[in-house]
């Protein structure tokens, strides 16, 4: 049994690198990552004033937020993004590690 643990561990480690190294994964989880973040920078909030504030006031609010939408929060939301997929890959792979190993016990109880 302990053998059989082992190998199940050994392919999940090994499935785990594919996905982490593999140019074809890689392009598959970067291009799943960057539709994640186009939806999620689409999707941006807007200030709204309570009350009005005079006009140059309001040209440097939105300059700043246009500025933060445009230049800094993409990359971010991007690097956030791609590890939320990488870590959804792993954790989908220790699911299937841990169903085979269910199984495993499983054929072993019934022998």
């Amino acid at each position: 049994m302990k053998q059989k643990f082992a190998e199940a561990l050994r392919q999940y480690r090994k499935e785990l690198y594919k996905v982490e190294h593999d140019p074809d994964e890689l392009e598959a989880l970067t291009k799943e990552a960057l539709h994640h973040s186009r939806e999620a920078l689409d999707n941006a909030y807007h200030y709204h004033f309570h009350r009005l504030p005079d006009a140059s006031r309001a040209e440097i609010i939105n300059m700043i937020n246009n500025y933060t939408l445009e230049a800094l929060l993409p990359p971010i939301v991007e690097k956030i993004t791609r590890r939320q997929v990488l870590l959804e890959k792993r954790l989908e792979l220790l699911v299937r590690l841990f169903e085979e190993a269910l199984d495993r016990i499983g054929e072993d109880d019934e022998k």
